[in-house]
């Protein structure tokens, strides 16, 4: 057994009302730059609908993912060494611009500086990427909140393995979305496609990144990736992914999606893992055996073996304890409610997703019945097979069983709850139903309810003995004045400092320094410090 740390998150989807705050916020912060003008690495999708880019779960068009051999072993969907090496200079299963969007902005000195006239003036857009007149047809979010309907549904990879009848009626069930992030996998498909070997996973915290350095733009990560969260720099000509903020997550601070999250529905800690079970996990042969594979890889932090072993191999005692109080570890392991995005691409994703048990209240109370009752709420679960085949897909490899059991558990929550603040009462007939205790439900609850800002949020922050080896290779994208309009954290005041090692006393340096970052300033991050360049007119010192 060899002991490995990796930081995951839990998205709990009853939450997520599909503001895109967090959307916005990590384009901010990470793609608001030349040549990333399409790219979000996050994204919110209205389910069920197609997903950006678009229709990227059909696996048998792009090629992402692994397959298990007749042998038992693991290969890349899209080939070996070998035939990457034969068209490692054309690669033809990558996403168009199409498939993403073309972006754009719009002609607003038409509107300012128009001359008076009968007509209101028009703001053409305008593609970012050749400056000429463009129409609209596609964005990222084309199909937001047309969960269900016919505009999209016929392009629904999930829905195009159920039948005609199933599609029929699930347009009239429910729709739910689906915030998206690089899933930080265990067994990433993206690190094993890179013939430069720019793409590695950090032995630290498990976060996948990107050397910058090492990247020639073969783009085979983006092909190898089945859930297509790595893009390609049209600028650069490098790949790019999601950081999962690791300049943040080093000084124990949640990523930035995380922390402007309107819902409060994602959950961030450190979960310990063995490393040597991996490849088997990911090989079973079933794939609806994957989910309690990957479960099993994971370690109980409150093991005494597990804490030895932990210690021998180099995890500080604070990360084990950080393991040891994280939420992951409890939606996943403890009360079974979070699932993997398609376990069946046998990457042994650590972005894991609680279902939504909205639609099937919504149901029951649309139909005149009490939609926080235990016997109503179990009974509806087990009549609705469309919704729960559709989450099936999703999140257990087409499995209704696991998701069958989170649902129980979220609506017996419910009901339990309900009676403890309404009448007071703890009936533990409803938590023995879904195989838990009272005392279990109410935990559960807290955590999913009423949770504090510590308790969905439990990381560790980084050694100093650590700085040589988060150092890190060129990963901080710090192309074109580096993400957003600044520097890692914004432009502010004072010279910039290795993001990789920054701590708090750095960042504290930098914000009290008079000298200011050179580049554009980005409003929201300036501290107020220094007169960057461009903030103020020539002679004003306002």
């Amino acid at each position: 057994m060899k002991v490995m740390a990796q930081m995951a998150m839990v998205m709990n989807l009853d939450k997520c009302i599909g503001c895109h705050t967090c959307s916005v916020t990590c384009k901010q912060a990470w793609t608001n730059r030349t040549g990333v003008e399409y790219v979000w690495f996050n994204n919110v999708e209205t389910r069920p609908g197609v997903g950006f880019p678009r229709g990227y779960q059909d696996q048998d068009r792009w090629q992402g993912g692994w397959v298990r051999t007749r042998r038992g072993r693991l290969k890349l969907r899209s080939g070996g060494r070998l035939a990457k090496l034969v068209r490692i200079f054309s690669n033809p299963k990558l996403p168009e611009m199409s498939d993403y969007y073309e972006p754009w902005t719009y002609d607003y000195d038409m509107l300012i500086n128009s001359p008076a006239g009968p007509h209101t003036p028009v703001a053409r857009p305008k593609s970012l990427i050749t400056g000429q007149d463009m129409k609209i047809n596609w964005s990222a979010n084309w199909d937001d909140d047309l969960g269900g309907s016919l505009e999209t549904m016929h392009e629904d990879p999930i829905l195009a393995k159920m039948s005609e009848r199933v599609e029929a009626e699930f347009s009239k069930a429910f729709m739910f979305y689906l915030p998206r992030i690089c899933e930080h996998c265990l067994n990433p498909a993206c690190v094993a496609s890179c013939p430069s070997g720019a793409m590695y996973k950090r032995a630290e915290d498990g976060i996948v990144l990107v050397d910058q350095d090492a990247c020639r733009g073969w783009r085979m990560c983006v092909s190898g990736c089945p859930y297509k969260k790595v893009y390609f720099n049209h600028k650069t000509g490098k790949a790019e992914k999601c950081t999962m903020c690791y300049p943040r997550i080093e000084v124990g601070l949640p990523t930035v999606c995380s922390e402007t999250c309107v819902g409060r529905l994602r959950y961030l800690g450190l979960v310990l893992y063995d490393v040597d079970r991996v490849a088997a996990a990911a090989s079973v042969e079933n794939e609806h055996d994957l989910l309690d594979a990957q479960r099993e890889v994971l370690l109980d932090p409150h093991d005494a073996a597990v804490i030895e072993a932990a210690g021998r191999d180099g995890i500080p005692a604070d990360w084990i304890a950080a393991a040891q109080a994280s939420p992951i570890w409890k939606l996943i392991q403890e009360y079974r409610v979070a699932l993997p995005l398609h376990p069946e691409y046998r990457t042994m994703p650590m972005v894991w997703y609680i279902p939504p048990l909205s639609p099937v209240v919504d149901v029951v109370s649309d139909s005149g019945n009490d939609g926080e009752d235990a016997r109503t709420l179990f009974a509806a679960i087990d009549k609705l097979r469309i919704p729960i085949g559709y989450l099936a897909e999703l999140f257990t490899a087409g499995d209704v069983g696991p998701v069958d059991v989170a649902l129980r558990r979220l609506a017996a929550m419910r009901s339990y709850m309900r009676g403890v603040n309404l009448d007071d009462e703890r009936d533990e007939r409803i938590a023995a139903a879904v195989g838990m205790t009272g005392r279990e439900v109410e935990e559960m609850y807290r955590l999913l309810a009423i949770a504090k800002y510590e308790d969905r949020y439990v990381i560790p922050t980084a050694h100093a003995e650590q700085a040589q080896q988060l150092e890190e290779l060129a990963c901080s994208l710090d192309y074109d004045g580096g993400p957003g309009m600044g520097g890692m954290l914004g432009s502010a005041s004072g010279q910039p400092l290795p993001v990789a090692v920054e701590n708090f006393h750095g960042l504290a340096a930098r914000q009290r320094s008079d000298q200011p970052s050179t580049g554009q300033v980005n409003l929201l991050n300036w501290d107020g410090n220094g007169r960057p360049d461009g903030l103020f007119p020539d002679g004003g010192d306002r």
